[in-house]
């Protein structure tokens, strides 16, 4: 019996293992399955901010791309693009979000207010995705402390939340607001041009201007302006994974893209 005994160990012990990856595979799914509830939820409660986070998450993942980082730290920016706004949907913000005239400073102050928020409703999902209250509470942060709502400075800011600044600008000033009109794309790279170094990560904002990911992101933008399919949502996004945290819905099912 004691020959055997090294075998029968190891297989126990590879029993136990499969039993754990199991067990983390479901509790995976279940963060996944939260995240897809809270995407639904900015989708019914605004349309336009559902539209514009997931053009966020594609102009990001293509940033995050050129930037050559790896899996893990796309999957991370890929979701807080698509939360960073949130906060947006509390009911006190909903009504100035979509406000026809411009902002008074009260309103403004008001909407400021959403990164905090968004951060306090991810709370609960922190021990799935740890990195995604910062980087949501941290996405109106500025290169030059200048940002809020906690004012940091430089590389303090998470790698993850500088890059969804740039996209998140981007796709602001290139789409029309309620209470703003669209500028034109070029307009929208002279004025990421013009927050390097002050607004944005200077090394991120020279590699979003770089002709390859302005091509990616041209290519991006008119895919968003495609009809949709009928009975389907508009899709962003290129990659696609087995891990349950990247399976959404909405992505398409097309190559990896690296």
């Amino acid at each position: 019996m004691l020959r055997y005994a090294p075998f029968l160990v190891g297989a126990a012990a590879g029993a136990l293992y499969a039993r754990e990856r199991r067990a983390l595979n479901r509790v995976e799914r279940l963060g996944a399955a939260a995240l897809e509830t809270l995407l639904d939820a900015i989708d019914a409660n605004n349309a336009v901010t559902g539209a514009h986070v997931r053009r966020v998450a594609d102009y990001a993942l293509i940033l995050a791309d050129a930037a050559d980082l790896d899996e893990r730290e796309q999957n991370s920016i890929e979701r807080v693009a698509l939360f960073h706004d949130i906060g947006k949907i509390d009911g006190a913000l909903s009504d100035i979000v979509d406000e026809t005239t411009a902002l008074t400073p009260k309103e403004r102050k008001a909407v400021m207010t959403h990164p905090r928020r968004g951060a306090e409703v991810l709370a609960p999902l922190a021990g799935f995705y740890p990195d995604l209250p910062e980087g949501v509470l941290a996405h109106h942060e500025r290169w030059d402390g200048n940002g809020y709502p906690r004012g940091l400075r430089g590389c303090r800011i998470p790698l993850a939340a500088r890059v969804v600044a740039i996209a998140d600008t981007f796709d602001a000033v290139t789409h029309a607001r309620p209470y703003s009109r669209a500028l034109s794309r070029s307009m929208g790279l002279e004025i990421i041009g013009a927050g390097r170094g002050k607004q944005f990560d200077p090394d991120l904002v020279d590699l979003f201007l770089s002709p390859p990911v302005v091509e990616a992101v041209e290519e991006s933008m008119r895919k968003s302006h495609a009809p949709r399919k009928a009975g389907g949502k508009r899709r962003a996004g290129r990659r696609s994974g087995n891990a349950p945290d990247i399976n959404f819905r909405w992505r398409s099912a097309g190559p990896a893209r690296r």
